[in-house]
């Protein structure tokens, strides 16, 4: 028997598929609101630098990434070479340990080259969001002191170069490389991607040139001297409560993180792809997609730069992708695509679905349709990502948004008043401790000690319950919470309630000011595209089955943002029951996307929907 279950541990150890993610809990019945990720899969202390170059010894001549549906591919031996040419040419132009190197621009296979190359030299990536403009830009630059930034020239509407001149006259004068700016004092390398010479910067290409053989047994050294807990990029939080906060995370935090969400998608096995269509800049595309994959010596597919429902149905059939990792209304949109029945999607088998409550009906639709298992997450920032998804099948139907820990990370309901533990069933305020939560905020020590407590705990600010059989499902933010006339209303369950109506594709319920009992709920609605529906119908839809205690838009002109969620937003100039509602440009409610609730009154109101469209970040 001894001999048998060495046999048994040997295997697992060496094929992770064979072996439990999770213990079997369903004979244990919790009291306390407390569980952890038990897991015979050991934590891995290597640094990125490390794991590529263990994939590549492994897969050099296998697809690591393929970009568009032009057929462009890159293999692990390609992408290996471009990232130690690249970070040597980093290091030609003065970039370091430790300095801080923005990457601002689409998804592209010059971000993923950037990605790889700054964790090569122990430099720290700085994701900035492809959609700020000036003012938030400003902000990114000054925060971290970014030493070198590699931007896109343009895209869509954004001039990315005059932005950066915009905030840097010099820039148009300076020698490339020796920026010497007076807003800007730590900012001294512009590299623009593309060929075409652009005054006071250097092209992507220029860089890739510099290479060596001197640099490039620098870059190895350099490698080589880095440890698995060193800082390795910062990401910027949703900033609800004010500009945001830069998140610092760690080679250890986001390499880990990224191989237990790639079991997910079952990236471990040998021929796997995954569909990668939302933006590398959010930890969800660089840690849950890009890095998944490559921890896992998988494939992995950008269908275009920002997200297009047609080219992720194309990329999908075409390179017969498995799996892919997205947002609940990326999943709407692609479910509802006029087209979707002429596309082969045949080779999906898993989905993973997070930044928002996750809609059981869609879940349902595309098991039954596509034959495709959607498995809610739920994650942050300050966690490296993943935080909690769907192990159990019978947990299916009973979490929208949740599910179990991932392995090896601990979680806690506590009563945010008193910081004691919660019972089972209770909703309070989900904390989270383990290798994956953050080093702290930049420079931010105090706002640090706030989220961070002694006992190591992260305090996420998001109301969650614990069921008796372990199983975690988030109800809201604390900040969400909507109380009308004393009484607590979570807005997401409202929301799973309206999804489950034929004629509803996307729903979000807010809070509104009101004189009498202090708030009332309003419901954004977005029909299903061909549906007509009023106000009316949905209130009777709801009678007997909620309060009746809302007001609704069906106006179907909800928005999305860049990573295509709906956000708890009132724009400026709205009038809501009479009640004045200011909110300041760049400062949204809860980042998930843009809506447009009750009546607008004046321009001013509907231009700032546009200008913050696409500019809304994100807690996923």
């Amino acid at each position: 028997m001894r001999w048998f279950i060495r046999v048994i541990k040997v295997v697992s150890h060496v094929f992770p598929s064979y072996r439990p993610l999770q213990h079997d809990t369903k004979d244990v019945k919790l009291t306390t609101s407390y569980s952890h990720g038990c897991s015979n899969i050991p934590l891995q202390g290597s640094t990125i630098g490390q794991i590529l170059d263990e994939m590549t010894d492994k897969h050099p001549d296998k697809n690591a990434f393929i970009y568009g549906n032009n057929g462009e591919r890159q293999t692990y031996r390609q992408l290996k070479d471009e990232v130690d040419r690249f970070a040597a040419g980093l290091v030609a132009v003065g970039v370091g340990v430790g300095d801080r190197v923005g990457i601002w621009g689409p998804n592209s296979r010059e971000w993923i080259v950037t990605q790889y190359a700054t964790a090569r030299i122990g430099a720290i990536l700085v994701n900035v969001n492809p959609a700020y403009r000036t003012l938030e830009l400003d902000y990114a630059l000054q925060k971290v002191g970014m030493k070198a930034i590699i931007s896109a020239r343009h895209f869509k509407t954004q001039d990315y170069y005059g932005m950066l001149q915009e905030l840097c006259p010099e820039l148009r004068d300076s020698t490339p490389g020796n920026l010497r700016s007076s807003r800007l004092p730590n900012l001294k390398t512009v590299i623009l991607m593309g060929d075409e010479k652009t005054p006071g910067t250097f092209t992507y290409n220029d860089v890739m040139e510099m290479e060596t053989e001197e640099r490039k047994q620098q870059v190895q050294k350099i490698s080589d001297l880095l440890q698995f807990d060193d800082p390795i990029n910062i990401q910027f939080t949703s900033g609800t409560t004010g500009f945001p906060k830069a998140t610092v995370l760690s080679h250890h935090g986001i390499l880990n993180n990224a191989r237990f969400v790639g079991f997910r998608h079952h990236l471990d096995q040998q021929e796997s792809t995954m569909c990668l269509p939302i933006p590398l800049y959010h930890c969800a595309g660089m840690i849950g997609g890009s890095l998944s994959v490559v921890t896992h010596g998988s494939t992995c597919v950008l269908p275009s730069p920002s997200f297009e429902p047609s080219a992720t149905l194309e990329a999908i059939q075409n390179e017969r992708c498995t799996s892919i990792i997205g947002t609940p209304t990326i999943y709407i949109a692609l479910l509802n695509h006029p087209e979707r029945q002429n596309y082969d999607m045949s080779s999906m088998q898993t989905g993973i679905m997070g930044g928002a409550t996750c809609p059981v009906e869609t879940m349902k639709e595309f098991k039954e349709q596509l034959n495709v298992r959607l498995l809610p997450g739920f994650g942050m920032t300050e966690c490296s990502l993943g935080v909690l998804t769907i192990l159990v099948d019978g947990d299916m139907e009973n979490s929208g948004a949740g599910g179990r820990p991932f392995e090896h990370i601990e979680l806690k309901i506590i009563d945010p008043k008193t910081n004691k533990i919660s019972p089972v069933d209770t909703t309070r305020e989900l904390c989270v401790r383990g290798y994956n939560v953050m080093r702290g905020y930049w420079n931010d020590p105090e706002k640090t000690r706030e989220a961070i407590d002694e006992e190591k705990w992260f305090h996420t600010g998001d109301l969650a319950s614990m069921s008796p059989e372990g199983r975690c499902t988030i109800v809201g933010r604390l900040k969400d919470m909507v109380i009308r006339g004393g009484t607590n209303i979570f807005p997401a369950e409202i929301e799973q309630f309206l999804y489950e109506h034929e004629k509803i594709e996307d729903a979000q319920v807010i809070g509104v000011p009101d004189d009498v009992m202090g708030e009332e709920l309003c419901a954004c609605i977005k029909l299903k595209e061909g549906k007509t529906a009023t106000a009316d119908e949905i209130k009777e839809y709801c009678t007997g089955k909620l309060d009746n205690y809302l007001s609704f838009n069906t106006d179907n002109s909800l928005q999305d943002t860049a990573l295509c969620r709906i956000c708890r937003f009132v724009p400026n100039d709205c009038n809501i029951k009479g009640s004045k509602v200011p909110t300041a440009e760049g400062h949204v409610k809860e980042a998930w996307s843009v809506v447009q609730v009750s009546e607008i009154k004046g321009n001013s109101g509907a231009q700032t929907l546009v200008d913050v469209e696409e500019r809304s970040l994100s807690k996923i």
